[in-house]
């Protein structure tokens, strides 16, 4: 009797033990659809119609600049603007800027280099950020931070059209949020901003996904939001991206611990959120871009593939079907060999940072090429892709 009663505590400690590191684990985050097939990068299908062009070659020869990165997108008045850091010296130190060109033609053809911001105060740095188009106006929200990555934040522009100057409106949004995508609007009337809570780049801290909210229409007020994180999250670069679904909004963001998509979700309009944690579809460490298509369909870009790792490489599109807040299907945009065509090949390159927006029935991508080079010593690149044949893909 007494045996069998100490045998029977210690299986009831060893079950108890057990129950708490399981708990710890919670199954992915379910952004991919189960039973959809994931394949390996080289078995993706590839976008057949993608016009590719060049914005900005990486040129240092010429001008001087080695760090480019965060190409930002806009249409306004009949012109694409794109935006980007640049630096002279080293990625991330006081000599960055944020600068942009201007296309006439839809991206074939870029005019001349010119400023948003070379930060006119002592130990600024400006660096990229996203373009907003609101009330007939084009808007600037440049991450900034002074001496290496210390006190980061966002700074607003709004582009006169007069003079062709930025006009300054100051620090907007501070405790480190460096906006990542666009700002989208919400029902509610606010308009919400992905980024992420960011200090001085460490591979082994945790810096989370962030949003701005805006108050309504007042893009020189907005609320800051650090979305939580996973207990299982070990190392986090939370630069993030969202689709918004009504009051639901899904934050998909970089690991930096794991080449897996980090999602959160909100069912208030963005002011709280579920924590950060893995999901079962596979991302590289990189910058995502995510949004709604006018068909209804969900769709990531970044390099999303089974088995890719860290690999920047290729450039894919993640889609869902109409009306689905699960992904389904991968597409390639596409691959580092791109022989006979616009931008930079190489057998392997880092196609990065991407950032999309739709315009006049095609998806417009900015996204960083490093060439082959080591470093983001990048192009700024650009792919144009017809949504209607993202409809048509299988």
């Amino acid at each position: 009797m007494f045996q069998n009663t100490r045998i029977l505590v210690i299986t009831l400690l060893s079950t108890l033990s057990v129950l708490p590191s399981q708990a710890a684990e919670p199954a992915p985050f379910p952004i991919w659809k189960p039973g959809a097939m994931l394949a390996k990068a080289e078995k993706l299908p590839e976008i057949s119609n993608v016009d590719f062009h060049v914005i900005k070659k990486w040129d240092k020869k010429s001008d001087g600049y080695t760090f480019l990165h965060g190409v930002g997108l806009a249409h306004h008045k009949g012109k694409l603007y794109a935006s980007f850091g640049h630096n002279k010296g080293a990625e991330n130190t006081v000599s960055e800027e944020a600068h942009y060109r201007v296309s006439e033609d839809g991206g074939r053809t870029w005019g001349t280099l010119k400023v948003i911001d070379a930060g006119d105060e002592p130990d600024l740095a400006v660096s990229h950020g996203v373009f907003h188009v609101h009330e007939g106006a084009l808007w600037a929200f440049q991450g900034a931070y002074y001496g290496k990555m210390k006190r980061i934040h966002t700074r607003a522009y709004r582009l006169n059209e007069k003079t062709g100057k930025w006009e300054k409106h100051g620090v907007v949004v501070k405790d480190g949020f460096w906006p990542m995508n666009q700002p989208v609007e919400m029902a509610d009337g606010n308009w919400i901003m992905p980024g992420i809570s960011a200090g001085p780049y460490s591979n082994s801290g945790i810096f989370p996904a962030a949003v701005a909210i805006s108050h309504g229409s007042d893009l020189t007020k907005w609320d800051f939001v650090k979305i939580p994180v996973a207990k299982s999250v070990k190392a986090m670069w939370g630069e993030s991206a969202i689709f918004v679904a009504g009051k639901t909004i899904f934050n998909i963001a970089r690991y930096g611990a794991d080449a897996v998509a980090l999602v959160a979700k909100s069912e208030d309009y963005g002011r709280n959120w579920s924590p950060s944690s893995a999901s079962n579809l596979p991302m590289t460490t990189s910058k995502p871009a995510a949004g709604i298509l006018s068909t209804g369909q969900r769709y990531l870009v970044c390099t999303t593939a089974k088995g890719n790792g860290g690999k920047r490489t290729p450039l894919t599109i993640a889609l869902s079907k109409p009306n689905e807040n699960q992904f389904s299907k991968i597409f390639v945009i596409r691959r580092s060999r791109h022989d006979g065509k616009p931008g930079e090949s190489a057998d392997r390159v880092s196609l990065s940072y991407p950032y999309a927006m739709e315009y006049d029935g095609n998806l417009y991508v900015g996204y960083s090429n490093n060439g082959g080079r080591r470093g983001n010593l990048n192009s700024a690149e650009l792919a144009v892709i017809p949504i209607k044949s993202l409809m048509d893909l299988e």
